[in-house]
């Protein structure tokens, strides 16, 4: 079996923006994109949508449901988007893509992970790193629809992983290609690298969010957990208290060896596209898989700088959010 390649990314940062950190915030922090919409109304900030976007739930066998927002859009190539943690439709990264999506001639399809599309799932299970089978069951629903099966999905951080790992073990996926963007390869090695340094501020807002949501979803029923929340600090301990027993796994390590995508890569033979920064500050550069673990299909985009789904590139003497929507486009064809 042919490996598959690791390649110099175009990508450059300004001279003045190679922090990985600042790469990563600002994005977040300077969203001003109109977000989108299933109503077509004006955001909070009282700009029109550019793309419209209607809602569709997806049943599942074990009773539970994924919700999608789609494009009203009736032609061009359906692309399906996955968030990663604690993400929606107003991450940044979310935003400027469904848009662009539009407005190049595709028809944008965002699936809100299970449990996270603003309405508690019905189980007592969420959505995790590994949860190929909710993947699995959306992108059979899609291939069902006259269009039939989507031309590509585009997954990001969890979503990515989540992606990788769905590739690397069909035999037969419902996807022409694929491209994923700033994936934890390992998990375990992303939960260490968040207890380091200024990385512990995204561990501490994103389990934040993660026991916010916990609490949310079982604010009308009972958890099968006794959990203290308040005792809870960092992904270690979230996910071995939460995390993997509500998810069928036997601990923390048995959920982070399971559900990591590094394993899999190289059983992917789809033609697929990883954007990655050898800076991102959620995980080690040595978390980054070589050419031998790739499969025949991925294309492994490698720049120095970057930061977390961040690519924040130079343009003449300022710079420019775009880049990463623009280099996906190119990858779509």
């Amino acid at each position: 079996m042919n490996n598959g390649k690791i390649i110099a990314s175009e990508f450059r940062p300004p001279w003045w923006l190679k922090n990985p950190h600042l790469q990563t915030l600002l994005p977040k922090l300077m969203m001003h994109l109109s977000l989108p919409s299933r109503s077509g109304r004006t955001d909070s900030g009282g700009k029109q949508t550019q793309a419209l976007l209607e809602r569709r739930r997806i049943e599942l066998a074990d009773g539970d449901f994924i919700d999608l927002s789609m494009s009203t859009a009736q032609a061009g190539p359906r692309v399906l988007i996955i968030h990663g943690l604690e993400g929606g439709l107003d991450s940044h990264y979310a935003a400027r893509l469904v848009n662009r999506l539009a407005q190049n001639g595709f028809q944008p399809v965002f699936m809100h992970l299970r449990g996270a599309s603003g309405e508690p799932n019905r189980l007592a299970r969420s959505y995790h790193s590994g949860a190929t089978d909710d993947l699995r069951a959306v992108l059979e629903a899609l291939a069902k629809d006259p269009e039939g099966p989507l031309l590509a999905a585009i997954g990001f951080s969890l979503g990515g992983n989540l992606l990788l790992r769905y590739l690397g073990e069909s035999d037969d996926p419902l996807l022409e290609r694929a491209i994923a963007v700033s994936v934890p390869f390992v998990l375990r090695d992303a939960m260490l690298r968040l207890e380091l340094g200024f990385a512990r501020f995204y561990r501490g807002y994103l389990v934040s969010r993660l026991k916010a949501s916990y609490r949310q979803k079982f604010a009308q029923r009972s958890s099968p957990l006794s959990v203290d929340l308040d005792q809870i600090q960092d992904f270690n301990q979230f996910d071995d208290q939460i995390t993997a027993p509500l998810n069928g796994f036997a601990g923390v390590f048995d959920y982070y060896q399971r559900a990591s995508c590094r394993g899999y890569l190289r059983q992917i033979h789809t033609p697929t596209l990883i954007i990655h920064a050898a800076d991102d500050p959620f995980m080690f550069p040595s978390t980054v898989p070589f050419a031998h673990e790739l499969g025949p299909g991925i294309q492994l985009e490698l720049s120095a700088h970057g930061g977390h789904v961040g690519f924040i590139a130079a343009r003449g003497a300022g710079f420019s959010t775009g880049w990463l929507e623009s280099r996906i486009l190119r990858a779509l064809g």
